[in-house]
């Protein structure tokens, strides 16, 4: 069975804003975002937690999800993070 590689990511800045991403290499790209080597928006921002994952089987589903997340209001941002935490517990 194949794992999954490729990621959709959300990470919170210090100025507690959210920025979204993809990567097929979370450490790595977390990394880059916190060394000052990321997207300019975390650059301007400040230290980033990462707050949110999901995998994909495909680079397409990851940044389809990303796009998607982009599209929301932060409320309901907010509350896709909270339900998806949720249902994995």
């Amino acid at each position: 069975m194949a794992t999954s590689n490729h990621y959709f990511y959300v990470l919170e800045c210090a100025d507690r804003s959210y920025y979204a991403g993809y990567t097929n290499d979370l450490d790595k790209r977390l990394a880059a975002h916190n060394a000052g080597k990321g997207a300019k928006y975390t650059r301007a921002k400040g230290p980033s937690k990462l707050i949110y994952h999901e995998s994909f089987e495909t680079k397409q589903e990851a940044m389809k999800a990303e796009y998607a997340f982009k599209q929301l209001t932060k409320a309901q941002k907010m509350r896709y993070i909270t339900k998806e935490e949720e249902s994995s517990i």
